[in-house]
C-alpha cells in the first residue's frame, strides 16, 4: 500500500476516535461540574483538560476567564482549534474523501454523513440547549462508523490501517481521561463531599468510557478509585483499557509488519508486557500521574515510529 493511502486512512480513524474521546472528556467534565463543589475546583478540572491536552495557551488567547461554557465552545465548535471536535469530524472526511475508492460505500457515507449532521447541530445551538445530547450524538456516530469498518471492510491493509489509527488514539485519550480525572480528584480533598457524591463522581467516570457495567460485573461492591483505575489500566478484558489498546496495536503491527518496523513493534510489545506485569499497588505506589505521563510519552514514541514506517512523515503531510 503507497505510504500516502496509509497516511488517509490512519488519521481518518484517528480524527474519528480523537472526536469522541473529546466528547467523552467534555461530558464527565461537564456533569462533574453540577455537583456541589468550590469555583476554585470547577476551574481547575476544566483547566486540567487543557492542560492534559497542551490547549491551554491557545485556549487563553481566545478566552479571558476558563469556565465551563468558554472550554466546551473551545473544544467543540471553535474552528481555530484543530482539536475541537468540529474540526476533527472534518479532518476525518477530508482524509476519507481523499480515498474513498480504497473503503466501502457505506463506510465512507456514514463519515461524509457525520460531517454534515455536525455542521447543522453547531448552526441549530445544540451544544449550549443540550450539552450532553451533543456529546451522545458524537460517540453514536462513532460507533456506527466503527460497526461499518467492521462489518462491511475486508480484512486487509486498507481495515488494519483503519484499525492502527483507532487503538492508538484510544490508548492515548484513554490515559489523558485518567490523568485529567485522578488529578481533579486532588482538588475535590478540599470540598465537603459525601459518600454519594464520592460515588457519582467516579460512575461518572466510567459511564464515560462506557465502562460502569464492566465495573460491576468484575467487583460487584462499592466503587473504589483503585479499582476503577485497575479496570481502565490493566484490564485486558476491558475494550478501553490502556492494555487492551496497546494489545490491538501489538496485534495489527504484527501484521502490517515490513523489514524497517522491527523495532517500533518491538517497542510496542515491550510496553505490552510491562502492562501485563503490572499490580495497581505498583502504579500507586510510583504515582498514577508519573505513570500516565510515562505511558503517554511511550505511546507518541510508537505513533511516532509508525508514521515514520509505514506514514508520511508528519511534518510533510498537510492532511494532519
Amino acid at each position: 500500500m503507497l505510504s500516502r493511502t496509509a497516511d488517509h486512512l490512519f488519521w481518518m480513524s484517528r480524527y474519528t476516535e480523537r472526536a469522541e474521546n473529546t466528547a467523552r472528556m467534555l461530558d464527565v467534565n461537564y456533569q462533574m461540574s453540577l455537583m456541589p463543589q468550590s469555583d476554585k475546583t470547577v476551574e481547575a478540572a476544566w483547566r486540567a483538560l487543557l492542560d492534559l491536552s497542551e490547549l491551554t495557551d491557545d485556549f487563553l488567547s481566545h478566552y479571558e476567564t476558563i469556565t465551563p461554557t468558554h472550554v466546551m465552545n473551545y473544544m467543540v465548535q471553535n474552528i481555530e482549534n484543530p482539536s475541537s471536535i468540529i474540526c476533527c469530524l472534518q479532518s476525518a472526511r477530508e482524509n476519507a474523501r481523499a480515498v474513498r475508492g480504497t473503503m466501502t460505500t457505506d463506510l465512507w457515507e456514514s463519515i461524509n454523513t457525520t460531517w454534515l449532521e455536525a455542521q447543522k447541530k453547531i448552526k441549530q445551538g445544540t451544544l449550549n440547549v443540550a450539552p450532553t445530547d451533543f456529546f451522545e450524538w458524537v460517540k453514536f456516530r462513532s460507533h456506527q462508523s466503527r460497526g461499518v469498518h467492521i462489518g462491511t471492510m475486508l480484512r486487509d491493509e486498507v481495515y488494519h490501517f483503519i484499525g492502527l489509527g483507532l487503538y492508538l488514539e484510544r490508548a492515548d485519550n484513554t490515559a489523558r481521561l485518567l490523568d485529567v480525572k485522578f488529578v481533579a480528584a486532588k482538588e475535590f480533598e478540599g470540598d465537603l463531599l459525601t459518600d454519594v457524591d464520592e460515588f457519582y463522581y467516579w460512575a461518572a467516570i466510567l459511564r464515560s468510557v462506557s465502562a460502569f457495567e464492566n465495573y460491576r460485573k468484575v467487583y460487584r461492591d462499592a466503587i473504589k478509585p483503585e479499582r476503577v483505575a485497575e479496570l481502565m489500566i490493566l484490564s485486558l478484558n476491558n475494550p478501553r483499557s490502556l492494555v487492551s489498546s496497546v494489545s490491538d496495536v501489538v496485534s495489527i503491527l504484527s501484521r502490517i509488519k515490513n523489514a524497517q518496523s522491527g523495532a517500533i513493534e518491538f517497542e510496542a510489545q515491550g510496553l505490552l508486557s510491562e502492562l501485563r506485569d503490572l499490580s495497581i499497588d505498583e502504579i500507586f505506589e510510583r504515582g498514577i500521574h508519573e505513570f500516565l505521563t510515562d505511558y503517554l510519552s511511550r505511546i507518541n514514541r510508537i505513533s511516532g515510529g509508525i508514521s515514520q514506517h509505514f506514514l508520511l512523515p508528519l511534518d510533510e503531510s498537510d492532511e494532519k
